[in-house]
This record gives structure tokens, C-alpha cells and sequence, in this order.
């Protein structure tokens, strides 16, 4: 059984990490891709798009996929459908991040072992901007 990282260990990831590559991250700022990704850019991350199309979104240069990216990022916030996950955790592994960050309503099973295996924090169904407001209190 899957259990959230507890409220402490989630405060440490937020304060501890800079660069956040948000996957998914749509370039329409009624989306909550967007609305959650300029939140985070406000709070001083650095955001990291990784969408198929656009050039820039929120002021960053976009990267069509994850390995791409040619630094180091903290965190991998997915924006994907969960049954379009897998893929996205596997390729996010590569980097070596912190954690991966399934948003709100995100969830996948087979996500779980991969993470474990190589000692990468996982959080699944959880809103990154929420979960920021009420333990780092961040506003915007």
C-alpha cells in the first residue's frame, strides 16, 4: 500500500528544492498546468516546462520531453493523465530528481516500486501548489 510522505518530509522537499520541470505544463494560463506552474514561479522556483509544442511558456524555454533537460531539477510535477504515467515517471528516473510530484487526481500503481528502487520521493494525488500554501505559506 501507497502512503503519502508525511507532512515534514514534504515541507523539506519544497524548501530544500529550486527547479521545478512541470510536465504537461500548457501554455493557457486558465489551466491549472499554468495557474499551478506561475504560483510556483512567484514563490522564486525555477519553472522547467517540458510541453510537445511552444517555445517559451511563463518567460522559461520549453523542452519537448524530460531528457532533454540538460541540468540538474528537484522536482518532476507530472501533468499527465494516470494512465499516461508510467512512461513519464520512467523517463523522469533518468534525471534523478528529488521526487516525482503527481498532481491532483494523478495516480499509478506501477509508479510506486520504480521510485522505491532508486530512493526518488513519490507523491501521487496531491496538488503541488496546495500542498506548498499550507506547509510553506506561500501566497498568490
Amino acid at each position: 500500500m501507497f502512503e503519502n510522505p508525511r507532512d515534514e518530509a514534504l515541507r523539506e522537499l519544497l524548501q530544500q528544492s529550486r527547479t521545478v520541470a512541470v510536465v504537461g505544463l500548457s501554455p493557457k494560463p486558465e489551466r491549472d498546468s499554468h495557474r499551478v506552474a506561475a504560483y510556483l514561479q512567484q514563490q522564486g522556483y525555477r519553472i522547467v516546462p517540458v510541453y510537445p509544442r511552444e517555445e517559451t511558456i511563463l518567460g522559461e524555454k520549453v523542452y519537448r520531453r524530460l531528457g532533454d533537460i540538460p541540468f540538474a531539477v528537484d522536482i518532476v510535477n507530472v501533468f499527465r493523465r494516470s494512465e499516461e504515467v508510467l512512461p513519464v515517471v520512467e523517463e523522469a528516473l533518468a534525471l534523478q530528481p528529488r521526487a516525482v510530484w503527481l498532481q491532483l487526481g494523478v495516480t499509478h500503481a506501477g509508479a510506486v516500486p520504480l521510485c522505491r528502487r532508486t530512493g526518488v520521493c513519490l507523491v501521487m494525488d496531491r496538488c503541488i501548489m496546495v500542498e506548498h500554501r499550507r506547509l510553506c505559506g506561500g501566497r498568490g
